[in-house]
């Protein structure tokens, strides 16, 4: 199989979802995303009315909304609420924050309802889980990946990028081999090379958020090999 530096792009979230970022960071990242052509761009809540605006003219770039971040420790009824005013935003795809401290308590219920309460009103919008893998153990991620699989979510997803760690060959390797096909997968948080993308594509993500600096070098090296790259 060859994947080429066009096909690269269309798997990568371009995200600006540090505190410090501007509104001119958030117009950088959506000329970018338009010069690669990249699958979705996704800020914090305060910024999506900009990137929606900015992208209006351009429906094959979505617009990603992020719930219950960085911490997931929000209620259910706060991140009900974000999922319905980000949709209302023009969101096209959601990335919610699981529930940590309930997850590491043993909460699973709790949890799965957490989940559930964001699948039920986002009401079809395509749902990414973020595991937040820095904080847990490989049993912890197992039963997360359950819990997103039980209560009806498209993806999970390695981190936000605000843990110390995210998207390790170890944890994509970890995933895939409890899941299977039963749930995508996205890497987030800490992708820094193209060699590791294509790491983690042969381990079995299909989508990578990396935050813009990295992007930019990763995809111009994509891009700069016509030829693509055998897998």
């Amino acid at each position: 199989m060859n994947l080429t530096g066009n096909e690269i792009a269309r798997m990568v979230d371009l995200s600006a979802v540090k505190a410090e970022d501007s509104e001119q960071t958030i117009e950088n990242l959506v000329s970018y995303a338009r010069k690669y052509h990249c699958h979705l761009v996704t800020t914090l809540p305060s910024q999506t009315p900009l990137a929606w605006q900015l992208l209006r003219d351009e429906p094959e770039i979505g617009v990603g909304g992020n719930i219950g971040f960085p911490s997931g420790g929000q209620t259910t009824g706060i991140k009900v609420a974000e999922t319905r005013e980000l949709i209302e935003m023009g969101c096209t795809e959601l990335d919610m924050v699981i529930n940590i401290g309930k997850l590491v308590s043993g909460c699973y219920d709790e949890v799965l309802q957490d989940i559930q309460g964001v699948v039920d009103a986002a009401e079809g919008t395509l749902l990414k889980v973020i595991l937040e893998c820095h904080y847990l153990s490989e049993d912890q991620i197992r039963k997360a990946c359950d819990l997103s699989i039980g209560a009806g979510a498209d993806f999970v997803k390695t981190g936000t990028g605000w843990a110390p760690s995210g998207a390790t060959l170890e944890n994509v390797r970890l995933i895939k081999s409890h899941v299977g096909d039963a749930i995508a997968i996205k890497a987030s948080g800490g992708i820094r090379t193209l060699d590791t993308l294509l790491e983690m594509y042969r381990l079995g993500a299909r989508r990578f958020g990396i935050g813009l600096g990295w992007a930019v070098k990763i995809l111009d090296q994509a891009m700069a090999a016509p030829e693509g790259f055998e897998l």
